[in-house]
Parts: structure tokens; C-alpha cells; sequence
């Protein structure tokens, strides 16, 4: 018997009196991130923070998040410590290894696991499946046929030809430096 597991969810909720902008700055101390990676757990969405954590640790995770003025929730896993698997009815067969090489698809359905994910319960994925070891996926190529180029119009130039137009030495202006003088100090 396995030993139950939590994940840690946080929904930008704050401590009753913590200040936004404070507890922000604990977070980005605390994670090590960005203002933008931050900004995306203050969005409102019930974001995972941490999951697969044993009581204790959890509990840690908990203690320590409040204290930087953050709310967050601490939420038992199922007992193999994977997400809940959708009810049987909801889902439809993985394709099968052959299907997915051949090209063939298969939609999966799956069941929502919080209010986030109901949002999206009715977005029809496809279920692309795994291609066996060794596998070919990528699609065969078409090779291209030469392009025909016309060169009847072009020469060579004997060996030895200067090729580039003929240049000639651009002038050195040099400057009047007469009235200059050294002075030794």
C-alpha cells in the first residue's frame, strides 16, 4: 500500500492582510522567477505549483507559501499518484501503434480534472498515439527535378584575366602640418 500523495494548487489568492506587491516579490525570491512567470500564477486560474509530495513535505510547502502571504491548497492525489483517470465511457481507444504510422486519427476525449479543465472538456484533440521503435515519421519526401538553366549566353575569359574593372589609386591628401610645433616641457 503506497503512501498518500498531494499536489499544491495556488489560485492568486493572498493571506488576509498581505500586500500584493510584497507577496509577489516573495514568490519571484522564493521560485526564482520572472515577474512574468509570476504574473501567470496571479491570473486567477488554479494553477499546480507542485504535485507528488508526501504529507509532510506538502504541509512544508504550505507553511512556507503563507508565510510569504500566499493562500494556497493542499489537495490529495489518487492512490497510484497519477491525475484521476477520465470514467471509461468518456474515452475513446489510444490509436494503435500501426494507425499511427499509417496516418490514420483517432479524437480523445478526456473528462475534465478541475473547473479549468472543464473549459476545454469539449475541444476535440487528436489522440496521435506512439509509433513503434525505429519507425519512419517523416513523410516520404518527392524529389524535385532539376531546374534547366540557360548558359548559352555566358563565356569564360582566358586564364589569367583581370576580370574586375580597372581602378584607379584614389589621392592621398595629405594635411599641412607647417604650422605645428613641438614644445619640450
Amino acid at each position: 500500500m503506497s503512501a498518500a500523495l498531494y499536489e499544491i494548487a495556488f489560485q492568486g489568492e493572498l493571506i488576509a492582510g498581505a500586500d500584493a506587491q510584497q507577496t509577489r516579490q516573495n514568490l519571484m525570491r522564493l521560485f526564482q522567477a520572472d515577474e512574468q512567470r509570476i504574473a501567470v500564477l496571479f491570473s486567477g486560474r488554479r494553477m499546480i505549483i507542485k504535485n507528488r509530495l508526501d504529507a509532510t513535505t506538502a504541509e512544508r510547502y504550505r507553511a512556507t507559501l503563507a508565510q510569504a502571504g500566499a493562500v494556497v491548497e493542499v489537495v490529495p492525489m489518487a492512490e497510484t499518484g497519477e491525475p484521476p483517470a477520465a470514467p471509461a465511457e468518456t474515452r475513446t481507444p489510444a490509436t494503435s501503434p500501426a494507425a499511427a504510422v499509417s496516418g490514420e486519427r483517432t479524437s480523445l476525449n478526456v473528462a475534465p480534472r478541475d473547473a479549468v479543465m472543464a473549459a476545454f472538456s469539449e475541444v476535440q484533440a487528436p489522440d496521435f498515439g506512439l509509433a513503434p521503435v525505429g519507425a519512419d515519421l517523416q513523410d516520404a519526401a518527392e524529389s524535385a527535378p532539376a531546374p534547366r538553366v540557360d548558359t548559352a549566353h555566358l563565356s569564360l575569359a582566358p586564364v589569367g584575366s583581370d576580370l574586375g574593372p580597372a581602378t584607379e589609386a584614389l589621392p592621398v591628401a595629405v594635411p599641412d602640418t607647417d604650422h605645428l610645433t613641438l614644445v619640450r616641457q
